[in-house]
């Protein structure tokens, strides 16, 4: 065999074996750089846009909510599904942003991370500077979230905890503002 990267593996087949609110999961059947074929059974979910959004004076916005997976409430960063009524990811990032927390603030892109090997998933990761109230937050109807702020020493200290989602957006942000 050559050289890793040069090798192509032939998708033969891919059928839906589940899809629900834009997640599901795709039975997928590849041709082998040997020519055996094997199954993989993948997650198919649409894109999300995810953002560390940091007010003026240093704060992270949290957003606490029941998670169906673990079965618990865990604390979050604002962030959701790109909806086909967003022209790009950082419009939809704009868009969760205000709806979840009610604040606004400056967006810039920092890279768009995958969630594993079994996923197509791709995560748009974003910060947000300076971030200030404009709004109300408007959850969607089966959302119940709750907004909290915490330090960036706080913040660290819940990425490190295992208990949240998008643990890699909170990493990459405060990386990107050099905030490690």
């Amino acid at each position: 065999m050559g050289d890793i990267k040069d090798i192509t593996w032939e998708e033969k087949s891919r059928e839906s074996v589940f899809f629900k609110y834009g997640r599901g999961v795709d039975k997928v059947v590849y041709r082998m750089p040997d020519g055996g074929e094997a199954d993989f059974y993948i997650k198919n979910e649409k894109a999300v846009s995810c953002v560390l959004a940091i007010t003026g004076d240093s704060k992270v916005l949290i957003v606490r909510q029941f998670r169906p997976g673990p079965g618990r409430v865990l604390s979050d960063i604002p962030g959701g599904v790109i909806d086909p009524s967003d022209k790009n990811p950082e419009m939809a990032v704009k868009r969760e942003l205000l709806e979840e927390t009610g604040y606004e603030g400056e967006v810039e892109f920092v890279t768009v991370a995958l969630d594993d090997a079994y996923s197509n998933i791709e995560r748009h990761c974003f910060v947000a500077k300076n971030c200030r109230k404009v709004a109300d937050a408007r959850s969607d109807a089966e959302e119940f979230i709750q907004l909290d702020t915490c330090s960036v020493d706080e913040f660290r200290d819940l990425l490190r905890s295992g208990q949240m989602t998008d643990v890699e957006v909170g990493y990459l942000g405060l990386d990107y503002l050099g905030l490690l």
